[in-house]
């Protein structure tokens, strides 16, 4: 039986970063389950081409824009299920169990638990809040990955062109058919460091804006400063 899943993985300058997620990936890939590996790049000048094609992966470009990445991506995958996960962001040892057992429901997304590479209280706050919010409210966000069949991801619109919230976009369309992995999704905490809740709070706002109406657009101009 052919390996089930594509990973679609939206880079831009994250060479020096991929490393520690492709390593974890290579479980999936000794295991039979990722049949093809998709590096879509937003115009990098870091080299990242060069380790898509180090280790067998399918690279495209496209102009930057996580959303139009992601989209893109989606549209060159050839399996019957799509992994979607940032480069800074490494599944935890064991995860192909549990991912082989999501398998088994096709007609809901999976989304992992969200852990950073940092200690401290402020680090388990944080994550201990994106945790209670996906379980509670069902917004996971895209640094806990998305595990979704091809026909779920079309019958919801796929990821839209769009630079920011483009993954509550989707989980938006997705209410009711989303179930949690139980294994962590290991996320690189160097945006946060130093100023942790305010961050937080930060994206909180940015959301409550989204949910709003706010432009997208406009939300990535604030994300960004």
């Amino acid at each position: 039986m052919p390996a089930p899943i594509s990973v679609i993985i939206p880079t831009l300058n994250a060479a020096a970063g991929i490393g520690p997620t492709l390593a974890a990936l290579a479980e999936g890939l000794e295991a039979g389950l990722i049949g093809e590996l998709i590096i879509i790049d937003g115009g990098s000048n870091d080299g990242i081409k060069t380790i898509a094609d180090e280790v067998g992966a399918r690279f495209a470009s496209t102009t930057p824009g996580r959303g139009r990445q992601l989209g893109q991506g989606a549209m060159l995958a050839s399996r019957p299920w799509l992994l979607f996960i940032h480069a800074d962001t490494v599944l935890d040892t064991g995860w192909v169990e549990v991912v082989q057992a999501h398998l088994h429901t096709p007609k809901k997304a999976g989304y992992f638990r969200l852990r950073f590479d940092a200690t401290g209280f402020a680090p388990r706050f944080v994550a201990g809040w994106a945790n209670w919010r996906s379980r509670w409210l069902g917004l996971p966000y895209g640094d806990q990955a998305l595990l979704i069949s091809r026909r779920l991801y079309d019958s919801a619109g796929g990821y839209p062109d769009q630079p920011l919230m483009e993954d509550v976009a989707i989980i938006r369309q997705l209410r009711g058919q989303l179930l949690a992995i139980p294994a962590d999704a290991v996320t690189n905490a160097a945006r946060y460091r130093g100023n942790w809740l305010r961050r937080g709070a930060r994206n909180l706002w940015l959301l409550f804006r989204y949910f709003l109406g706010a432009d997208p657009e406009k939300l990535a101009m604030s994300y960004r400063k």
